[in-house]
């Protein structure tokens, strides 16, 4: 797949703004089930008056800026406001703590923040200088910054169509350091732009098309298959407003195309199971009279009965997870992709779908297994390098240019990966056999009684489990109305089940309900929901010789 510079993100923004200057680009939530929208015109008019403001500064070409926001539409134009202006993004996650806020902002130079949406801003504003200069979105917590409403009413929009090269840095991307500080990925407007064209010839994607945009915008799953796609193709974004609005949100967008994480697409399905207990959904899809109403209704309860595609991405989904989506009418495809290689990597295709694997790679990427084992991705969207970590980037390719992943993984006759678990994340018992968590963990999450697991074991005698049961049964434990001898019964039955699908030196010795809900704010979960093993691994290291002592399962605390 070849990048020409008239692929450039940038470059067709002013295209759509030529050609649509009136089609509605982004529907923003304001409160109350108010919406605004922007159109492709008022899109480009505020990001160039926001463009000239942030040029008054001097800033020497190329300055990092920085943006702390969830999703908005002022996060996309304030995208398309620092490229024009010549300079390069720097967003951070909407949920970190000071101290992370604070490292990112000076490892990266950033010159100015843009502050926007935010749940706890307080945990965060120490993190943030007061020599920074600062400007404030419409939706920002109450503060005494410069408002971007006022700058964009006495500022002149900056003048034609500025362009960046190919091969300039658009994005430092920080990773959401589930291990360790965040590393910032460099990404060109040559990878973000083979994003964007690359997923809208790969999946068909084009200006008809809606989506919904609530996954972090700081990510590159989000910012590869919603921002950079939207500005390549021109399609219509709605965002959601919040947790508590997201059905009505999903329902308002009506999306033809919706992506996810395993995480939220579990939860979607315990809430159908709630209306309709898995046993009686069955009996009810088996009668043929029932089957297409019930669908539909289920879909349409989700908001997704628009959808003609749907796709999880961002950490490994249980196949059994894809099954009960697939038997709803939704093929639910499956995705694959880094920090590192903007999210462009691999996806199912519709049709070619084979449960368990994350599909075939997308147009221009080229993949293979190493001798130990390790996938290896060569993508038009791969980084530039580690932003002032010469030596790890250079660590990070191959001779021949190939992404070391990380990932473990096999390639079937048909071209399609799976992935196997982490290079890294293999741990070895006291008997001397390694074990693979990730496989272990997905059997696990196929249950309805668990929604997270984390499996561990390192130096121990056997592999054991610690998982976060699905949020009825929490709220049930937290409120003391479920019976305890009644949940690890079931959980003794979810291990002596998973263990019959396993070689014997990965069987668990015994499973461990979650002390604590696990969540991004208390750092056992990263920005996009997956697990941050190490913090878990660290929590639990001081009940692990009782729990062998125990020798069952244990609600821990």
């Amino acid at each position: 797949m070849q990048i020409e510079a008239s692929d450039l993100v940038l470059d067709r923004a002013y295209t759509w703004e030529k050609q649509r200057p009136n089609a509605v680009y982004m529907t923003q939530p304001t409160g109350a089930g108010a919406v605004r929208t922007y159109t492709w015109a008022q899109t480009l008019d505020e990001a160039r008056r926001m463009a000239a403001y942030l040029q008054s500064f001097g800033f020497p070409p190329g300055s990092k800026i920085a943006l702390l926001s969830k999703n908005c539409a002022h996060f996309v134009m304030t995208d398309l406001a620092i490229w024009m202006a010549g300079y390069v993004t720097v967003a951070l996650y909407p949920t970190l703590q000071a101290e992370t806020v604070r490292y990112i902002l000076e490892h990266s130079d950033a010159k100015l923040i843009f502050i926007g949406k935010l749940d706890d801003w307080a945990s965060m504003k120490s993190g943030v200088s007061d020599a920074l200069p600062k400007v404030s979105f419409p939706s920002s917590p109450p503060n005494d910054y410069p408002t971007w409403e006022t700058l964009v009413k006495i500022t002149p929009p900056i003048a034609g169509e500025p362009r960046r090269s190919l091969d300039e840095t658009a994005l430092l991307v920080y990773t959401s350091g589930s291990t360790g500080q965040p590393k910032g990925v460099e990404q060109s407007f040559r990878a973000v732009s083979a994003a964007g064209k690359g997923f809208s010839q790969g999946l068909g994607i084009n200006a008809s098309d809606r989506m919904l945009s609530y996954l972090p915008l700081a990510h590159v799953f989000e910012r590869g298959a919603l921002e950079a796609l939207s500005l390549y193709v021109g399609n219509h974004i709605f965002f959601a407003e919040s947790l508590d609005t997201f059905v009505q949100d999903v329902k308002r967008a009506r999306p033809t195309v919706f992506h996810s994480v395993p995480r939220l697409w579990l939860k979607f399905q315990q809430g159908v199971h709630q209306k309709f207990p898995p046993k009686r959904l069955q009996t009810l899809l088996s009668i043929p009279l029932l089957n297409r109403i019930l669908k539909k209704l289920i879909l349409k309860g989700l908001g997704l009965d628009q959808a003609r595609m749907a796709i999880s991405g961002s950490a490994p989904i249980p196949p059994d997870l894809i099954d009960w989506y697939r038997r709803l009418g939704l093929e639910l495809l499956e995705g694959y992709g880094m920090s590192e290689n903007f999210a462009y990597s691999h996806v199912t295709q519709p049709g070619k779908v084979r449960v368990g694997f994350v599909g075939n790679t997308l147009p221009g990427v080229e993949h293979r297994i190493s001798p130990e084992g390790e996938v290896l991705i060569k993508s038009p969207a791969d980084m530039k390098g580690y932003f002032k970590q010469a030596e790890l980037s250079r660590g990070s390719f191959t001779e021949d240019g190939f992404l070391k992943t990380g990932d473990r993984g096999e390639i079937d006759a048909q071209g399609r990966l799976k992935l196997t678990g982490r290079v890294k994340e293999l741990f070895k018992t006291s008997k001397g056999k390694y074990v693979a968590p990730a496989p272990v963990e997905n059997l696990l999450m196929s249950d309805g009684h668990v929604e997270l697991a984390c499996v561990m074991g390192s130096g121990e005698p056997s592999a054991f489990a610690v998982v976060q049961l699905a949020e009825e049964l929490r709220k049930k434990l937290k409120k003391g109305g479920a019976d305890k001898s009644a949940i690890e019964a079931a959980l003794s039955k979810l291990r002596e089940s998973t263990n019959r699908q396993l070689e014997e030196h990965e069987q668990l010795a015994f499973l461990v309900v979650a002390k604590d809900e696990w969540q991004v704010e208390n750092g056992f979960l990263t920005p996009t929901l997956k697990i941050k093993r190490g913090a878990i691994e660290s929590d639990a290291a001081p009940n692990i010789d009782g729990w062998f002592a125990a020798k069952r399962a244990v609600i821990w605390g």
